[in-house]
Parts: structure tokens; C-alpha cells; sequence
């Protein structure tokens, strides 16, 4: 036998077949005992070929700087693998400090003899511009000479140039060509390529069966990016029948190869029970490791967890950590979220020009939540000078994306003609998009303007429609509206029982106006059993958000002792709070409070004061009670014209108390001409309304024949009804008499 005799190139042969199993029982240990004799007597090919066994370990203890030594050996002999493996070796810095430029000294002798490996790795050198100045023609060019010997790896680079653009004109058709040559020899990153040109419908017509058959094949050799898409069209049934069992099925095997996409796809469907049970560690986990390979979705997506403290313990910090870092690379979500964390101070100081800042970066990117967010930060002037023109601006961006907030918005912006030119039609337009993508707010404000006939003709039914779509979602501001239909019979039948129902469902998630209603509900008994103490108990949470007309009620409650141990302190505190805010009853309420030192020290004074700023208001009480000062002399000088000019605004109003006493002062001739006529008119209105004094008085007049014809039946009939409140004096003794009679 020659190899046995010595002969190199016999020694080479038969250690090749013992490398690769022909004819003899495959053995790398006996492979490297033949090439090493070829080798040692100077054969390229067998130094090669032992290089390789030192650099992959087989058959040898593995060792890089004997790989070299021996591929340099063949190299310098002109041997286009060993030049080319030599060539990687210095690409890769293994067994030789990194050294780019003579990577491609050694690729460019294998390549200008024809060596179609070494022409790719050389094309690939000036493709990133390593070891020589980036040149993507030149790149096209190695490239292409390997691609026409049929090396698939070339064709597949070849391709990704034409795909680009990068070195010649962009081409999709001749992307497709040469992708496809290379896949029909089973190079798995030129089929998952072609299976992207068929998904995306570019060089070729859209194909989604075609990009699934492609990724398959590249899939099914494990390449992972195949994987990934083959997964994906599985999650969103194209080309395939949707199976989510089978998206993770793949999503998995690429992410256990470490394929960032595909780890934070497979958190995506662990976070949302898709395909697998739902199990927020889990999704952590692969969130995690592809956060930390710097994907930035995942980086995001982490944060998100962190924010919630969904599978992991919530961390406000922690989760602007991982929205940063994701924000840094444009990730327009994370830059969102991110604004968010300035906005309202989570994890970080609140700081509003930073919030807009982050808000601005995803908003000019086109993403619809940041200019959303961007406008209501022009709206309100926060973190920017106040502009309704930009934040319309923003607002419309969002809104012609579809997004139902930013309709939303926008409706409101044109109904209160803020930064546009006031449109209720407009603002209904705007309103009804977002509301038939069922946001509730939408369906709330185009329940309102149905509701008002604002910019639609007005409509009962069609608001309680829109009210209840977004009540059933649990959108208190809408049950509150749904309730106030009920109670008050708007385009449903009145019923007072369903109205609770709805003000109790807005006021149990802290709807200070259903609170306040439901309240009121319990004090008048209606819909549900009079329960004072149930009253004060949502009167109480209501006023504590400052809601006006509750703490008027819940001063009343404290007035009166009801629910409550009577208490005029508790009472003028809450009245004070109302009467601040502009509350016209409660300003009265608390003036009498003054007058009568009831709470506070008695101050005819503040007294005067407090009903002033209601009689300003118009309150037809406030204006009696202001009349009675002025006639007393209370907290100023005692003047009757003015006593009667503010009894007569009262009493035009239908205040009883005002118009008795205005009768009385038209007997009496008090800061008016007597007049008994007159006197007689504004005591029958307070009569007709109950008021037992002036039923008194009508009857006195009636008796006496005092701008009135003497009529024993109508006083006699005027005391009997006076008689229910107790009479004076003088009313007792003439019902005694009329009685005889």
C-alpha cells in the first residue's frame, strides 16, 4: 500500500477517507494520523485538512494555534482552503490577535485564484468594511464572482445587495433570482430570505403559502430566523391555518437558540395565555432574555412588567431602566412609556419637559398614543406653553390613524372651539368614530350631545343608547348619565330603582356626582328605602373630593341631625366650603348660619355678606332673608324701601315667605305706599302656597273688608287651612268666632 510506503499524496487520500467514513469505518483519530504523515513530508492539502482538525477539535485535542501552524504551512504553498481558513482564523481573532487587514490579505489570494469561499468572505470584508475601506461595489463584485460558480452563500449575500440596494440599483426581482438559486440547493438563510419576498409580495407576487413553504424548509434545518417567521405566520394564520400551539412550538426552538425576536415573541404569547398558559414568570424570563441581547421591544415589554409588576415584584425604577434603554434605540413605545414615567413621577422625578421630550422623539416617528400624549401636554400647558392649535395639531395626527383617544380629543377640542373654529357637528363626527370603536368616553360625549342636540338633533333614546354601551363597560362618568335617564324618564321609562343601580355603579368607583345622587337618592327615599344614615355616608365621600352641591347636602344633614348627631359646627364648616365655591344655597344657608349664631358667633355683618353674594346669584331666599336685615337693621342701617325692593325679588321668584311679609308691608304702608289691593295679591300667593301666615293674614283681610269684600266664608276657610300651623292671637280669636257663627 503507497500510503504506507510513504507516498504524501496516498497518505492524504486515505486519510480523507477515514475523515469521512468511505470505504473504511469512520475514525478521526486515524484521519489525523494520515494527514499528519502527508502533512510532515510538506502535502498543502493534508496540512489543510490537519488544520482543520486541530481547529475543530476532532480526532486531536482541539488547539487553534496548531490549526494555524498548519494552515499557514499550506497557505504559503498557494492552497486556496488553507489561505481561506487561515483568512478566517485572522477574522476571527482564534489562535492570532484579531487582524482584519491580513484576513483579507489571505481571503484575496484564495479569491484571485477562483476560490469561491474566499471571494465570499472577501466580499464580505469590503461589505462592513473590515480590513480594507467599506465598498459595497466592490463587495457586489467578489460576491457575484462566487455566486456564478454556484456557491449558495454568495448568491444569498448577492441577493441581500439587490434586496438593498447597496452596490447596484435596488432590484426585488433579482433579489428574488439569486435568493432563490441559493435556496433550491437547501441554504436555509437564502430560503427563510425568499420566504420574506413572498411574505412582503416583493420581486414576486404576494404569496403567503409560498413564504410559508420556504420558512418551513429553513425551519426544519433549524435555522432560527425561520423559525421566528414561521412561528409568526402560524400566531397570525397566514399561509397556515392561525394555530397558536404551533407559533410557540417554533417561537421556542429559535429562542432557545437565542434568537432575540423570537424570545420575546414566545414572553409576548406567555404574557397574554396564547398558544400556552398564561404564566407572567415565564413571559418575564424570555422578556428578560432577549432584553438583555438589547432587543428593544423585549427591553420595553420588561419594562412593562416591571411597571405592573406582572411576574416580577413592581419596580417603578426597574421598569424606566428597561424603557430607557429601549427608548435610547427609537423604540417608540418605550419612548412613550417612558414620558409616561416623567409625566406622572413614577420612578423617577416628575419633570414635564422631559416627559414631552420622550413624547415628542415616538409622536414625530408617527406613533399615535405619543401624539396623543404630546397633544394633551399642549393642551394643558404642561412641560410646553400652552397652545390648543398644537395640540390640535397632534391630536389629528393620532386621530386620522384611528385611534379612539385622540378622536376623542380632537371631538372635544372642535365642540368647546378650542384651537379650532367651534363645530358641534365636527366634534359628533369625531366623537362617533372613536365611539364605534366602542371607547367609552367617545360613547359618553356623543351620548351628551344627543343628549343637549348639540350638532345632532336632540335625541333621548339615542343618548341612553350610547350611554348604556359604555356603562356596561363600567365607565362610571356613563353610568352616572345612565342613571339621571332613569331617574329623570329621558328616552327610558322613569325608574327610579335602575337610576340607584347606575349612580351606585359610578359612585362605588368614586364618581363624586353619583356619589352626591345616590346620596340624595337615600334622603328623599326615592328608589330605595330612606336611609339617612346611607345619605351622609355618600353626601361624606363626596364632599371629600370637593364636590360642591355634597358638601352643601352633608352641611343640611349636619343642620338638621339627620344621619348625624345634629351639629351647627360640622354644618356652617360644610356650608363655608359650598358657599366658597360659589354655591348659591349654601351661601344662604351659611349667611342665616351668621344671622342667627348658629355654628358660629352670631355677625349680622358676615351675615349680610353671605346673602348678598347669593342675591347676586339671583336666590330667591337669600333675597327675603337680605329683606328682613334691611327692615331689622341687621349689619347695617334700617331702610324698608330697601327691605321691599328685595322682598319683591323674592316674591316674583314665588318665595312664600317674601310675599307674605311684602303683603305686610303693603298693610302696613313700610317702605311702600299702603296699598290693601297689593296687600291682598302677594297674600294670596303665599296663601295658595301653604304659608299659614299669610293664610292668617288673607283671612283678617277678608274679615275687616280690607282690599278685599268682606267674606265670612273665605276668612273662615283661610284659618281653617291657617289653623294647620297654629294661629296667633288675634287669627284664634276670630276662627273662634266664625266657628260659632
Amino acid at each position: 500500500m503507497q500510503a504506507e510506503l510513504g507516498h504524501e499524496r496516498s497518505q492524504y487520500k486515505l486519510g480523507l477517507r477515514y475523515d469521512k467514513g468511505q470505504g473504511v469505518e469512520q475514525d478521526d483519530q486515524e484521519a489525523v494520523k494520515w494527514y499528519r504523515l502527508a502533512a510532515e513530508q510538506g502535502y498543502a492539502s493534508a496540512q489543510n485538512n490537519l488544520g482543520v482538525m486541530y481547529r475543530y477539535g476532532e480526532g486531536v485535542e482541539q488547539d487553534n494555534q496548531e490549526a494555524m501552524k498548519w494552515y499557514r504551512l499550506a497557505a504559503e504553498q498557494g492552497n486556496v482552503r488553507a489561505q481561506t481558513n487561515l483568512g478566517g482564523m485572522y477574522d476571527k481573532g482564534h489562535g492570532v490577535e484579531r487582524d482584519d487587514q491580513e484576513a483579507v490579505k489571505w481571503y484575496r489570494l484564495a479569491a484571485e485564484q477562483g476560490y469561491a469561499r474566499a471571494q465570499t468572505n472577501l466580499g464580505g470584508m469590503y461589505d462592513k468594511g473590515h480590513g480594507v475601506e467599506q465598498d459595497d461595489q466592490e463587495a457586489v463584485k467578489w460576491y457575484r464572482l462566487a455566486a456564478e460558480q454556484g456557491y449558495a452563500r454568495a448568491q444569498t449575500n448577492l441577493g441581500g445587495m439587490y434586496d438593498k440596494g447597496h452596490g447596484v440599483e435596488q432590484d426585488d426581482q433579482e433579489a428574488v433570482k439569486w435568493y432563490r438559486l441559493a435556496a433550491e440547493q437547501g441554504y436555509e438563510r437564502a430560503q427563510t430570505n425568499l420566504g420574506v419576498m413572498y411574505d412582503d409580495g416583493e420581486g414576486v407576487e404576494q404569496d403567503d403559502q409560498e413564504a410559508v413553504k420556504w420558512y418551513r424548509l429553513a425551519a426544519e434545518q433549524g435555522y432560527a430566523r425561520a423559525q421566528l417567521d414561521l412561528g409568526w405566520m402560524y400566531e397570525k394564520g397566514h399561509g397556515v391555518k392561525r394555530d397558536e400551539q404551533e407559533a410557540v412550538k417554533w417561537y421556542r426552538l429559535a429562542a432557545e437558540q437565542g434568537n432575540a425576536r423570537a424570545q420575546n415573541n414566545l414572553g409576548v404569547m406567555y404574557d397574554d395565555g396564547e398558544g400556552v398558559e398564561r404564566d407572567d414568570q415565564e413571559a418575564v424570563k424570555w422578556y428578560r432574555l432577549a432584553a438583555e441581547q438589547g432587543y428593544a421591544r423585549a427591553q420595553n415589554n420588561l419594562g412593562v412588567m416591571y411597571r405592573y409588576g406582572e411576574g416580577v415584584e413592581q419596580d417603578n425604577q426597574e421598569a424606566v431602566k428597561w424603557y430607557r434603554l429601549a427608548a435610547e434605540q427609537g423604540n417608540v413605545r418605550a419612548q412613550t412609556n417612558l414620558g409616561g414615567m416623567y409625566d406622572k413621577g413614577h420612578g423617577v422625578e416628575q419633570d414635564d419637559q422631559e416627559a414631552v421630550k420622550w413624547y415628542r422623539l415616538a409622536a414625530e416617528q408617527g406613533y399615535e398614543r405619543a401624539q396623543t400624549n404630546l397633544g394633551v401636554m399642549y393642551d394643558d400647558g404642561e412641560g410646553v406653553e400652552q397652545d390648543d392649535q398644537e395640540a390640535v395639531k397632534w391630536y389629528r395626527l393620532a386621530a386620522e390613524q384611528g385611534y379612539e383617544r385622540a378622536q376623542t380629543n380632537l371631538g372635544v377640542m372642535y365642540r368647546y372651539g378650542e384651537g379650532v373654529e367651534q363645530d358641534e357637528q365636527e366634534a359628533v363626527k369625531w366623537y362617533r368614530l372613536a365611539a364605534e370603536q366602542g371607547y367609552e368616553r367617545a360613547q359618553t360625549n356623543l351620548g351628551v350631545m344627543y343628549d343637549d342636540g348639540e350638532g345632532v338633533e336632540q335625541d333621548d333614546q339615542e343618548a341612553v343608547k350610547w350611554y348604556r354601551l359604555a356603562a356596561e363597560q363600567g365607565y362610571a362618568r356613563a353610568q352616572l348619565d345612565l342613571g339621571w335617564m332613569y331617574e329623570k324618564g329621558h328616552g327610558v321609562k322613569r325608574d327610579e330603582q335602575e337610576a340607584v343601580k347606575w349612580y351606585r355603579l359610578a359612585a362605588e368607583q368614586g364618581n363624586a356626582n353619583a356619589q352626591s345622587n345616590l346620596g340624595v337618592m337615600y334622603n328623599i327615599g326615592h328608589g330605595t328605602e330612606q336611609d339617612f344614615i346611607e345619605a351622609v355616608k355618600w353626601f361624606r365621600l363626596a364632599a371629600e373630593q370637593d364636590f360642591v352641591s355634597a358638601q352643601f347636602n352633608l352641611g343640611t344633614m349636619y343642620d338638621k341631625g339627620r344621619g348625624v348627631e345634629q351639629d351647627d359646627q360640622e354644618a356652617v364648616k360644610w356650608y363655608r366650603l359650598a358657599a366658597e365655591r360659589g354655591y348659591v344655597s349654601a351661601q344662604t344657608n351659611l349667611g342665616w348660619m351668621y344671622e342667627n349664631g348658629q355654628g358660629v358667633e352670631q355677625d349680622f355683618i358676615e351675615a349680610v355678606k353671605w346673602y348678598r353674594l347669593a342675591v347676586e346669584q339671583g336666590d330667591a331666599s337669600a333675597q327675603n332673608n337680605l329683606g328682613t336685615m334691611y327692615i331689622n337693621g341687621r349689619g347695617g342701617k334700617r331702610d324698608d324701601q330697601e327691605a321691599v325692593k328685595w322682598y319683591r325679588l323674592a316674591a316674583e321668584q314665588g318665595n312664600a315667605n317674601a310675599q307674605n311679609t311684602l303683603g305686610v308691608m303693603y298693610i302696613n304702608g313700610r317702605g311702600v305706599e299702603q296699598d290693601d289691593q297689593k296687600a291682598a295679591k302677594w297674600l294670596r300667593m303665599a296663601a295658595k302656597q301653604g304659608k299659614g301666615l299669610a293664610q292668617s293674614n288673607l283671612a283678617l283681610m277678608y274679615i275687616h273688608g280690607c282690599g278685599l269684600p268682606k267674606s265670612n266664608f273665605n276668612a273662615y276657610m283661610w284659618l281653617f287651612l291657617a289653623k294647620q300651623e297654629g294661629l296667633n292671637k288675634e287669627a284664634k280669636a276670630e276662627f273662634d268666632k266664625l266657628t260659632k257663627i
